[in-house]
């Protein structure tokens, strides 16, 4: 361990050649520490348990001899070294493995632990089947609002493509005032409006468009003999009844 005379004749004749010297001292600090390694491992003095679990392997290795009292009853039973038990030898033939326990815990933990595992991965099974439920019944509902939305602005426009061809069959008729108002698209002029439409508006307001459309088709069919739906104006009520489909978007899909 001590320090390099490097003013010494054993350093000079020391090969010098690039990268050997390097090498060299690299190879022996390792040596020098796996030795150390290997005799810190020697004068450590084992503990308890390493010196009962070496002492327990020696004694189960080792076969049982005669000075064993259960060994030599089975001799005067006639029981030989190597034998299988029993009167016809179906028995075993090596002992009984020893379960041992090296740990503090008491009896039955590993069996509480083993079934605490299982309620804890029964308990993540039983959140992911909840997680993919909520996930389906999420895309379920936006798929019924998005196909609600669809739906309703269809009935939009079936509803100003209704006002469209009342107004423009009323004009044919010299109709020049709505039924009500809402039955023609009117111009959005809020300073010219007087109080009796703002009345109609908030009247009307407290409809829907599918009770609006369903109205206006009516009334279509009964004052112009008209199907929105077929986009024909029919003679008379009894022709309409018996050339026309039907009275809504249903009937003539």
């Amino acid at each position: 361990d001590e320090e390099e005379d490097y003013m010494s004749d054993l350093f000079i004749k020391q090969d010098v050649r690039p990268g050997l010297p390097m090498v060299r001292r690299v190879k022996e600090a390792i040596q020098k520490e796996e030795k150390q390694k290997e005799a810190n491992e020697k004068n450590r003095q084992k503990s308890i348990k390493e010196e009962e679990k070496e002492r327990r392997d020696l004694v189960l290795k080792s076969a049982l001899g005669n000075e064993n009292k259960g060994f030599a009853l089975l001799q005067k039973m006639g029981y030989k070294s190597g034998q299988a038990l029993g009167k016809s030898g179906e028995g075993i033939v090596e002992p009984i493995p020893l379960n041992i326990k090296t740990g503090r815990s008491g009896l039955g933990h590993e069996e509480l632990k083993k079934r605490k595992a299982e309620e804890k991965l029964e308990n993540y099974r039983q959140k992911l089947h909840m997680k993919k439920q909520a996930n389906e019944q999420a895309a379920d509902q936006f798929r019924i609002r998005f196909k609600t939305k669809q739906e309703e602005r269809k009935m939009e426009g079936d509803l100003r493509k209704s006002q469209r061809a009342c107004q423009q069959l009323d004009m044919q008729k010299d109709i020049d005032v709505p039924k009500e108002t809402w039955f023609w698209i009117q111009p959005e002029e809020e300073d010219k409006k007087d109080e009796e439409d703002k009345e109609d508006e908030c009247t009307s307001s407290d409809l829907s468009v599918s009770e609006k459309l369903h109205i206006l088709t009516a009334y279509l069919r009964e004052e112009h003999f008209y199907c929105i739906w077929c986009g024909t104006t029919y003679e008379d009520s009894e022709d309409l009844s018996s050339n026309c489909p039907g009275d809504s978007a249903a009937d003539h899909d």
